[in-house]
């Protein structure tokens, strides 16, 4: 019988946004592999993951999360993370992946699941989806998202300020991750396309250090990597006026 690898999505940092059906998956598997950096702290996922299972079933796998200029050094630790799973998939019929957000979303789990099928042909590998840091900050901050026939743009800044700026300069509500080293040029795009008066960003959400504030507060110095902003669409205040 073919052994299974399911991505559990544990949301941002607060473990009440874990879903039932992510908690299940959790306490299910024989083994929960959490990523950590090679420096060893202890990341997002592993200090959500030990509110709903016992620390001796979770495995730290170490992955080049701080990696982005080092395609060799990044590809070697998939590797090496990919063996190690390879090898409790051997020993156990079900091992559940933790990745904070949702596994579809930017996750490492697309990379490991990739490595596992060339690896361990056959095994069944499934998602549990999880609440995002978008839906997370809107929630808190009170920015919609969308309405009516609104685009929503999703925007990693590691990709580049000018993405982002041709994102700011379309007609939907954009929303930027991972721009915490480019605070600045962030800065400058949504002041430049006339967007940050209603913009805002959050970090550390849901957790102690939690920090949501107009972006029009930002001052250019670097923010948290794991950093989310969301600049809401222009709209003329009546409602339904986007249908």
């Amino acid at each position: 019988m073919s052994s299974k690898l399911i991505g559990v999505g544990v949301g941002p940092g607060d473990p009440e946004l874990v879903t039932v059906k992510g908690v299940n998956a959790l306490r299910t598997a024989e083994v929960v592999v959490v990523p950590v950096m090679d420096t060893g702290e202890r990341g997002r996922a592993e200090a959500t993951v030990l509110h709903y299972v016992p620390e001796e079933k979770v495995l730290r796998i170490v992955f080049a999360l701080n990696e982005r200029s080092d395609r060799g050094r990044r590809e070697a630790a998939w590797d090496a993370a990919g063996a190690r799973v390879a090898d409790l998939l051997d020993k156990h019929s079900t091992v559940a992946f933790a990745t904070i957000g949702d596994p579809n979303v930017y996750s490492t789990f697309t990379y490991l699941a990739q490595t596992i099928g060339e690896l361990v042909p056959g095994t069944v590998i499934e998602t549990v989806p999880g609440i995002t840091a978008m839906q997370d900050l809107a929630a808190r901050s009170g920015a919609v998202l969308t309405e009516g026939t609104e685009p929503l743009t999703l925007v990693p800044v590691t990709a580049g300020a000018a993405v982002l700026k041709d994102a700011l300069n379309g007609p939907g509500t954009v929303v930027a991750y991972k721009f915490g080293r480019q605070a600045r040029e962030v800065a400058q795009a949504l002041r430049e396309t006339g967007r940050i008066e209603d913009a805002v960003w959050g970090s550390a959400l849901g957790l102690e250090e939690e920090s949501i504030r107009p972006a029009g507060e930002l001052d250019g110095e670097p923010l948290p990597y794991l950093s989310t902003l969301i600049a809401p669409a222009r709209r003329d205040g009546r409602r339904g006026g986007k249908l």
